[in-house]
């Protein structure tokens, strides 16, 4: 089960935004996330908000394409003046659950409403199984031009344990197939320190997914989510928790055979092909851009303003339908938790976190950590907070020993 929504503030029907916020939108990049919660079964580590068929409820995929273009024109109104789309991500969920020609009508639905920059980056997730070469050229020729598959793993008793329906040999299948619809920016997701993967397992994963030659790669560490199967079947001891020294092994390893494959790290968990294919999108997160999200729980962030959807397709749906924001709840963030959050993302990038937007007493701080081998030396003379590989491996700790002061 997902976790709940914050409750944060009410949201005005219309979903107006403070004046000081719309005029803080003009300044920066803007993008757009699409939230499709449909997935084809709910894998057990899963607590994202998804629904398999099951779990709907009546809710169809073509009331929440209708939805979701009411959204879109509920966004022109509040934000007549927000610069094109410099971003779209469809995530899910399975975004591929929909057709491809209703996913490119959401495209098109933003295309004509706000403009896409020149550059544009667009993205969808996508299991591969849930995609085939007609579904990919239809995607392509709709103006996708990035894919990102769920990959997870490259050992079948890992996949089995990880509840994913598609074999080994499909992920391969599907990158293929990508090329062959004309896509040149590939990037393919994995999960390390699932229950009874080995080392050996996981160099297996990783070694095939750079024989795959995608342009990036993430790795991320498995979390035992409250409420999810996974968590059930760790409480029964029917399969053992993650273990933190395993983890870090193999983060290590993850990181040097990337390396070593012309890979570089520019986020804790995230590896381009040389410093051109990054995921800018998941960037303008940790950059702190704006971004508006459309569809069931999906987050938004426009000028310092935070707010999220209902979860459920069918309240979102009909709230939409009712004329009225689909918006739940939202928060105004003050100086402190900007800076809190400013310091906490920035300081996951590889161009680091400015040394001069720290507090006096966590400047000093930051020579302990070095001296600890956390941070790097030459960048810190630099200027720039920026972590060693086992301060990747403790981010959350250095993020801490920033904050606290």
């Amino acid at each position: 089960m997902a976790p709940p929504l914050p409750t944060g503030e009410p949201v005005p029907d219309d979903g107006r935004l403070p004046a000081q916020a719309l005029a803080r939108l003009r300044r920066q990049p803007f993008g757009a996330y699409v939230h499709v919660p449909f997935c084809a079964s709910r894998c057990g580590y899963c607590d994202f908000n998804t629904y398999a068929p099951a779990e709907l409820a009546g809710a169809t995929t073509g009331a929440y394409l209708d939805a979701v273009l009411a959204e879109v024109a509920l966004a022109r109104r509040v934000v007549e003046e927000a610069p094109p789309l410099s971003t779209v991500f469809f995530g899910g969920g399975t975004p591929t659950m929909l057709a491809a020609a209703d996913m490119v009508k959401i495209l098109d639905s933003l295309r004509e409403t706000f403009g896409l920059s020149p550059e544009a980056e667009v993205t969808t997730e996508a299991n591969p199984e849930s995609v085939d070469a007609e579904s990919l050229r239809a995607l392509r020729v709709g103006g996708f031009n990035r894919i990102s598959f769920g990959m997870q793993s490259a050992v079948p008793h890992v996949l089995a344990t990880l509840d994913r329906a598609h074999t080994v040999g499909r992920v391969a299948e599907a990158v293929d197939e990508a090329r062959r619809a004309g896509f040149t920016d590939l990037s393919v997701d994995l999960i390390y320190g699932t229950p009874g993967e080995s080392v050996a397992d996981w160099r297996t994963s990783v070694e095939a997914a750079i024989a795959l030659r995608p342009e990036h790669i993430s790795a991320y560490a498995l979390i035992v989510e409250p409420g999810t199967r996974l968590a059930a079947q760790i409480s029964r001891g029917q399969l053992p928790a993650p273990d933190d020294d395993d983890q870090a092994a193999k983060y290590e390893l993850a990181d040097e055979l990337l390396g070593g494959s012309g890979f570089e790290w520019y986020e804790v968990s995230n590896w381009s092909r040389g410093q051109g294919h990054p995921s800018r999108h998941n960037l303008s997160y940790w950059l702190g851009h704006d971004w508006w999200g459309f569809g069931p729980g999906a987050h938004s962030h426009v000028g310092g303003v935070r707010w999220w959807n209902v979860k459920h397709p069918n309240a979102y749906a009909a709230r939409l339908a009712a004329g009225s924001t689909p918006a739940a709840g939202r928060e105004v963030l003050d100086a402190a938790s900007s800076q809190l959050e400013r310091v906490m993302l920035h300081t996951r990038l590889r161009q680091g976190l400015p040394v001069e937007w720290l507090s006096l007493d966590a400047r000093g701080e930051v020579e302990t950590l070095m001296a600890q081998g956390l941070v790097e030396p030459d960048a810190l003379r630099q200027g720039s907070v920026v972590l060693t590989r086992n301060g990747r491996l403790l981010a959350d700790l250095v993020v801490r020993r920033l904050t606290d002061h």
